[in-house]
């Protein structure tokens, strides 16, 4: 073989069916106990905690389990009154990441009025650089996960004109590798997750015909491994998150029955902790509600019945971007 396989295995004791009140349990109740060590260790992304809960429940249709009024308020206090940015936590700077966070969010509980809207679109704006990508913040790392944002956020806030788009999308497909898929920057080694960002990031800008379809789905197609999980790379282990990377874009290139679902969803419903509820990265470890949400996403891609329609591009219900009339582009094969 080319590649050594790093792989898991599933005992039949693992369970097989969704531990849908469970997870409501473990999501409704992450982050209430705020002396725990979990809690105070992941403030740098708490804003992206709470999308990642937030979009959970309202896959589950168990919403009204958060404090609605206290997550809005606590957005509106991480904005930078200066930059328009939003940050992870109140007396932390602004970042791509949290602000796109903290939009989806705004949709989800429509209520995007609540913040400085042409102040978010100023931040962005003034984050792209001349050769078309974008820093993640004001120290200046450039990834195409902040294409992917710049052009999410300001997608959802009706603001697209704010950024040069074609000179965007000539940066992503700099991006472009032989095998089709997509690194963090030119010449960076392909990866699951910045291949659903730079795909999600020509969805939104409608530009899919750039991509060679078939080259990239056979390549996400190779990260499914004899347990049924997805990797990120050649010869790393199986990972839940990638469950949702992969599946995502290749349900936006109209591929999805490439792979084995059957074999995908034991892998993911094996990670449910059966305990606690929460999903975990692989079988047998402990969960966290970053791969709870993307546990439950890739299911409903796979059309799970208990949970709304997730949107491919977005990671958002689908309702919602139908409220806001947003259309992303998605190929019929």
């Amino acid at each position: 073989m080319a590649f050594i396989v790093n792989d898991v295995d599933i005992s039949a004791a693992e369970p097989k069916e969704l531990l849908f009140d469970k997870h409501v349990e473990y999501i409704a109740n992450h982050g209430n106990d705020q002396n725990d060590f979990e809690y105070c260790m992941t403030e740098f992304l708490r804003m992206s905690g709470i999308y990642w809960g937030v979009t959970a429940l309202d896959l589950m249709q168990q919403l009204e389990k958060l404090d609605r009024k206290s997550i809005v308020e606590f957005i509106k206090k991480c904005q930078c009154p200066t930059s328009g940015g939003v940050a992870a936590c109140e007396g932390h700077d602004p970042h791509m990441l949290y602000t796109l966070s903290a939009v989806q969010i705004l949709c989800i509980y429509d209520c995007l009025d609540q913040i400085d809207v042409a102040g978010v679109a100023r931040y962005v704006a003034s984050l792209q650089q001349p050769d078309g990508s974008f820093f993640g913040d004001k120290w200046g790392e450039v990834d195409t996960r902040f294409s992917f944002c710049a052009v999410a956020i300001l997608t959802l806030i009706n603001k697209l004109d704010v950024i040069n788009v074609p000179k965007a999308v000539e940066f992503v497909m700099s991006c472009c590798n032989a095998d089709g898929g997509f690194g963090s920057k030119p010449n960076a080694e392909s990866h699951a997750g910045l291949i659903y960002c730079c795909v999600g990031f020509l969805s939104i800008t409608n530009q899919l015909h750039r991509l060679d379809c078939e080259k990239l789905a056979w390549w996400l197609c190779e990260r499914q491994l004899p347990s049924g999980g997805l990797n990120g790379r050649p010869e790393k282990l199986p990972d839940v998150c990638y469950s949702w990377w992969v599946l995502a874009s290749l349900t936006i290139m109209g591929r999805l029955h490439w792979i084995s679902s059957d074999k995908l969803k034991v892998f993911i419903l094996s990670c449910q902790d059966t305990d606690t509820g929460g999903f975990s990265d692989r079988t047998g470890n402990l969960p966290d509600i970053f791969h709870t949400l993307f546990g439950l996403g890739a299911l409903s891609l796979l059309g799970h019945d208990k949970l709304l329609k997730v949107n491919p591009t977005f990671c958002m219900p689908q309702y919602v971007l139908d409220k806001l009339k947003i259309n992303t582009q998605i190929i019929s094969v």
